[in-house]
């Protein structure tokens, strides 16, 4: 089955405090992408350190082909007693999604696991097993392209609490407001953005309790080609020209040289907009058949930082950032958004506008850009291929 997760998370930290005590560790493993929610007892510097065990264990010991069992044991021998309740103690959610289209969770003491498909909410069959003396509910099933699982702590369903609410969101409510943002077709992405904004809004900004939300969707795979910088041999025009047009997927163009390339490749003009919404990137350019027309370097650099900050958020991103009118957002909106495989063809002529006096000799500015835009999509989960000429 060819098909993608897309992962979105977000932690909204009990007000007042520093540390949260929810944590998600997520790995993308060679056969499946494994997610773990964890909720420290408490709050505070305790209830991180618990959860932060109770999740690296778990996530680190089925990585390494280990049993969910010797996991949970390790967890009982591991974690602190505390002294004042006499339990050693962290909830957890995992959920592990097959590339061959199966599904296993497991849940000690979360909120159920909201499951999503086809517009409608699905019970999850499950057994109960004691392990290690915890009892669990484990599940084994299969996943549908479009199927979306949304994990969430227990400071989700309690927001709101004897403020706004008197019993809390609750939820039965929580799954439906992920429901209405599937039956929108939201990406995870925006689907995290919106309930990040509900659960702090009954908080009234001030959360009582650590809330995480964990957001999967399976989504078919989506190629983009990317292309960028002309080949050091410009006999190697044509052909890369060919490469890059070959297939069905979406294409993106970056640097006023590539975009010659390819429209002398093509037999069709560059058209450049003159749409200056922002002062600091270029304006973006139109070839027929082409996606998206960019600058190059400074383009390329904007999408970076946009696609940084969205790694070290986990995928929660300012959406105005993405929704903006200029090259940069642009290409961030369609790597994260539209793209879960990308090949770049990179052009290793050196461009000297490229190159600055204050670095050493033959550092190339774009070359770095490209390698790290490559490794922060890789961290998304997204497959990359890199082809130089």
């Amino acid at each position: 089955m060819m098909m993608h997760i897309d992962i979105a998370w977000k932690s909204l930290n009990k007000y007042g405090e520093e540390l949260c005590g929810d944590k998600v560790e997520i790995i993308h493993a060679p056969d499946s992408d494994i997610l773990v929610l964890s909720d420290g007892l408490g709050s505070g510097v305790k209830a991180n350190i618990l959860a932060s065990l109770t999740s690296k264990i778990i996530i680190t010991m089925l990585n390494e082909g280990l049993s969910v069992d010797e996991a949970v044991d390790t967890i009982a021998h591991t974690l602190p007693i505390c002294k004042v309740r006499q339990i050693a103690y962290s909830t957890f959610t995992i959920l592990q999604l097959f590339h061959d289209g199966r599904a296993y969770l497991v849940e000690f003491d979360n909120p159920a696991c909201i499951f999503i498909r086809n517009g409608k909410l699905m019970e999850v069959p499950y057994e109960l097993r004691e392990i290690a003396g915890k009892t669990v509910r484990e599940s084994k099933f299969d996943v549908n392209l479009g199927d979306m699982f949304a994990l969430v702590s227990d400071g989700v369903v309690f927001a709101g609490v004897g403020a706004i609410l008197n019993l809390g969101w609750q939820w039965e409510n929580v799954a439906q407001f992920f429901l209405e943002c599937a039956q929108k077709k939201m990406s995870v992405y925006r689907t995290v953005a919106s309930v990040a904004q509900v659960v702090d809004n009954f908080y009234m900004q001030k959360p009582g309790d650590d809330s995480t939300f964990l957001v999967a969707q399976a989504v078919p795979r989506k190629n983009i080609h990317f292309f960028s910088g002309p080949p050091v041999d410009k006999e190697q025009d044509e052909k890369l020209v060919r490469d890059f047009m070959r297939g069905a997927c979406k294409r993106i163009v970056a640097g006023g040289t590539s975009a010659n390339i390819v429209a002398r490749g093509l037999g069709r003009p560059v058209r450049t907009t003159l749409n200056f919404t922002d002062p600091a990137i270029p304006p973006t350019g139109e070839i027929a058949g082409i996606d998206l027309v960019t600058e190059g370097v400074l383009t390329i650099n904007r999408t970076l930082e946009i696609l940084r900050t969205f790694c070290e958020h986990n995928g929660d991103v300012d959406l105005r950032q993405l929704d903006a009118d200029n090259g940069a957002a642009k290409m961030a909106k369609m790597l994260i958004e539209e793209c879960t495989d990308l090949t770049m063809y990179i052009g290793k002529a050196i461009n000297p506008a490229h190159q600055n006096p204050d670095l050493p000799i033959n550092f190339n500015i774009k070359m770095n850009l490209v390698a790290e835009l490559s490794e922060c999509l890789k961290k998304m989960g997204k497959r990359i291929k890199v082809s130089y000429f």
